[in-house]
């Protein structure tokens, strides 16, 4: 069994086309196909089986695979470990985040880093609270931020980095947008524009609320800060979002107020999976991103 029939392999699985998987591997459809046939003949079993023009995976197939996409991703991050022994300033950091972290913060850290290691390559991944928890575990990413900080989830170790407070969002027009602070339950008929299902701010909205004797009627649900805070300048309802989320990013901007009754925070996290050793680059990352975070917390400038 050769490593390159478990790449034809795993990219005709993915595309369930042999062309389209040549294609992609720039080599000839032939040379995919006769690959595809010693694999299986050396295992004894059909890895696939026709539907209509494409090729789908027999049970057995769908079982070779997720074996075949570990082994892969293993000696990528092998391969990449003995690239960052040799100069481990010129590695690459796979690094997950929230959306509502994407628009200051990540930029801000990275380009931060990068002036002590400026030879280092990131690979960003977006996704809501769930899929940054796969991606972690499964190793599809070296570290993620993740907010609330899951503190029961055995498969993920980390620290949490920093709390952050939520504020009121309203149109600039609305009667309770000058005040300096407000309380949550003056919010109770108001139409709420919040994440979708899936989201970690969609539940510490809808807990706050609970708290403040009411259940958000729900107007509208999104699934990026720009497009809540775009609704909520365009008078289509309030919402509750994080500082971090609240830098402005064009002309049309809402409101925002500090709410006192109650006040309302989410832990941000630093996750990383708990059985597995972070390459050496993204070590340093971890440590710098420590060390950031609590200059920052201490109001310290970073470097001192």
């Amino acid at each position: 069994m050769e490593l390159r029939q478990l790449q034809y392999f795993l990219k005709v699985a993915q595309k369930e086309h042999v062309t389209r998987a040549a294609e992609e591997l720039h080599v000839a459809q032939s040379a995919v196909s006769r690959q595809i046939h010693q694999l299986e003949q050396e295992l004894g079993v059909d890895l696939f089986m026709q539907k209509g023009r494409n090729l789908q995976l027999t049970p057995v197939g769908q079982l070779f695979c997720k074996r075949v996409e570990s082994v892969l991703k293993e000696l990528e991050r092998s391969v990449a470990e003995v690239h960052e022994f040799l100069d481990p300033e010129r590695g690459e950091i796979r690094i997950g985040f929230p959306h509502s972290l994407g628009t200051h913060l990540i930029p801000t850290i990275v380009a931060e880093f990068r002036k002590h290691y400026p030879h280092v390559k990131f690979r960003f991944k977006q996704g809501a609270y769930p899929s940054l928890i796969k991606d972690v575990i499964s190793g599809e990413v070296d570290l993620a931020f993740i907010s609330p900080f899951p503190e029961d989830d055995g498969h993920v170790a980390g620290d949490i980095v920093m709390t952050e407070e939520l504020f009121a969002i309203l149109p600039q027009n609305h009667p309770l947008a000058g005040e300096e602070v407000i309380r949550l339950e003056q919010l109770r008929e108001e139409k709420f524009v919040l994440f979708s299902q899936g989201y970690s701010l969609r539940p510490i909205v809808w807990q706050a609320c609970l708290q403040a004797g009411f259940k958000p009627q729900i107007a509208f649900e999104g699934g990026e800060t720009d497009t809540i805070r775009g609704l909520v300048a365009a008078g289509m309802g309030v919402s509750l979002l994080p500082e971090m989320a609240l830098y402005q990013t064009n002309p049309m901007q809402p409101a925002q107020v500090r709410i006192v009754d109650p006040a309302i925070t989410r832990t941000v996290g630093l996750i990383h999976r708990a059985d597995g050793k972070l390459p050496l680059v993204a070590r340093s990352f971890r440590t710098f991103l420590l060390t950031y975070f609590k200059n920052r917390n201490n109001n310290t400038p970073v470097g001192s």
